[in-house]
This record gives structure tokens, C-alpha cells and sequence, in this order.
């Protein structure tokens, strides 16, 4: 990259940022480094009120431009792309997720096969299982439109081909039937549930969140009614009937009937208020070893569930 045309100032010293002792960003964005590598990132790039460089959190062209950005230069995907509107996840917080069940029993072999229920346009827990860890992964989705910017993603990079595979789930009233075959078997399988009830939930939501980045640059609170969704997300990527809690309560009891066929089943669960119902349906079902692993990001701090039948 040209830095005489695109400038970058040099970044301040990183802070840490609380993430598993094995997570490639437990330091803020080397954004210089980052637009090296993928110079679509240089418009959005910005010094903010307190003189470090960032981007617009609020501004979904700057939050995908830094996530096809880390995901080039940090795990050597190129062309990522999502589709507009589609789920922009946070990348240092889905890799946390990653490593985290990468330390659970049994799952300290080379050869892992990972199952993503609910994978979306991004596919972005295969992929970084596929290029940390070198695992067999298989990503399941509801919406075929979503499966074919991932099928995309993977024609072009070789090395994900033979390691990451897509499946359509038919039932929306299923997850693991119709996916998991008969006489299959998976070593974890990893999911990140819808959290609203409804679209209007959906909207609060990204309105307290719009609210949140404003306050920390120094700005007064929007009063739109339909802010821009940062990180995206349509449909059963951000909200179903009953909200995470059901879905949750659905997923664990469909598990069940696939306890011989996966290790260990896992989901990132956001409320903390959903955790000991769930917890507690699983103890009931007859699990024989349930995980809470608290993963945390500066302030913000989420979990994942795991349990097992085997």
C-alpha cells in the first residue's frame, strides 16, 4: 500500500483486552498493519476524540472492511464478504469462542470435526476452526441465499476445500435433524442463538447499542426509530419466537436425541438470565458434565454453554 497517498498515523500502545491467553487480538488493532493488508480498510479509518486511531463502530461498511481486514491478514482468508444487511460478527470474540471449546476434553486431537448450526452468510466459526486449529467443520443454515456467499468464501480459498462443508437445514423446527447423518459423528458442535423475540426487539436492541458507541464519542443519543444495524443481521439471525431462551430450551432437547453422535454440544448464550434454566433442563436430560466458560471482551462480558452426554 502506498502510505504517501493513504496515510496512517502510528497507533498508540495496545491495551489488553481480557481475551483467552491464546486469542490473536488480546491487543487493540494494529490498524496500520490492518490496512497494509487490506487497503479497503483506509477510508475508515479515523483518529478519535481521545487521539488513538479507530474506525466508526456505528458504520457497517467500517465494521466489515475491518473483519475482511483481520481475517486476511490473521488467519490468511481472503475476499470475505457478507452480503448487505447480513450478521457482521465480531471477530476477536468469535475466535474467543473458539479457543475456549478448543480446551475442553477430549477436543486436544488434530483431527476435530465441528458442526455450526446456524452458520449465516458469514461462516465465521468454521472458518476460524478450519484455519486455527485445522478442523473438519460442517455449516448448517436455514436460508440457502446465506450458505452461498459462504460456498463463495470457500471457492476462494483452496485450502478451505475438502475442510469446510455446507448443509441446508429444510425444518426450521430443527436443528440437528436432518444435518447430523445417520451413523455420523461430530467432536463438538457450536451455535450462536437469535436473541430478540421479534424484529421490534431486535430494533431496542440496536438502538441501545447505537446509543452506547454515540456516548462514548462524545455524541448525544439518536432519536431515530430505525438506526443502522452495525453488525447487521436479518431475519433468524437476530430474532425468533420465545427469543434465545426458547431457542435454547429447543436446541438442548434436540440434543439429546443426538447424545452418541456429538460430544460436546455448545452455544453462546447473551443474557445471563437464560443460563440457570438452561443449566437445569440439561441436568434433567441427563447429561453427565455441564460447562459455563465466561468469556470477556473489556466490559463486556458473554458466555458459552457446553455439556455432554458421552
Amino acid at each position: 500500500m502506498n502510505q504517501k497517498n493513504n496515510p496512517v498515523p502510528i497507533s498508540t500502545k495496545p491495551a489488553r483486552k481480557d481475551l483467552h491467553p491464546r486469542n490473536l487480538h488480546n491487543q487493540s488493532y494494529d490498524l496500520p498493519a490492518l490496512v497494509e493488508t487490506h487497503p479497503a480498510l483506509v477510508p475508515h479509518v479515523k483518529t478519535n476524540p481521545h487521539g488513538n486511531l479507530s474506525i466508526d463502530f456505528a458504520d457497517p461498511l467500517a465494521v466489515k472492511a475491518l473483519n475482511a481486514a483481520l481475517l486476511n491478514r490473521y488467519y490468511n482468508i481472503v475476499a470475505w464478504d457478507i452480503p448487505d444487511g447480513a450478521l457482521c460478527p465480531p471477530i476477536p470474540g468469535r475466535a474467543d469462542y473458539i479457543h475456549y471449546i478448543a480446551d475442553l476434553p477430549g477436543l486436544d486431537q488434530p483431527s476435530i470435526k465441528l458442526l455450526d448450526i446456524g452458520t449465516g452468510a458469514n461462516g465465521i466459526y468454521p472458518l476460524l476452526a478450519c484455519q486455527i486449529y485445522g478442523w473438519q467443520c460442517v455449516g448448517s443454515d436455514i436460508n440457502t441465499e446465506s450458505l452461498a456467499n459462504v460456498a463463495t468464501i470457500i471457492t476462494n480459498n483452496p485450502t478451505l476445500q475438502g475442510r469446510f462443508t455446507l448443509r441446508t437445514q429444510h425444518d426450521k423446527n430443527h436443528m440437528f435433524e436432518g444435518i447430523i447423518q445417520a451413523g455420523e459423528f461430530f467432536d463438538v458442535s457450536v451455535c450462536n442463538p437469535p436473541f430478540h423475540a421479534s424484529l421490534d426487539d431486535a430494533m431496542k436492541g440496536s438502538r441501545l447499542k447505537h446509543n452506547n458507541l454515540a456516548r462514548s464519542r462524545g455524541e448525544q443519543k439518536t432519536k431515530s426509530e430505525s438506526p443502522t444495524l452495525n453488525f447487521g443481521g436479518l431475519g433468524a439471525e437476530l430474532w425468533c419466537k420465545g427469543g434465545e431462551q426458547l431457542f435454547l430450551k429447543k436446541l438442548i432437547r434436540e440434543s439429546q436425541a443426538y447424545s452418541t453422535q456429538c460430544r460436546w454440544f455448545t452455544s453462546l448464550v447473551s443474557k445471563a438470565d437464560n443460563v440457570k434454566p438452561a443449566k437445569k433442563l440439561i441436568r434433567k436430560l441427563g447429561a453427565v458434565d455441564i460447562r459455563e466458560i465466561e468469556m470477556k471482551q473489556g466490559n463486556k462480558i458473554t458466555r458459552v454453554l457446553a455439556w455432554t452426554f458421552i
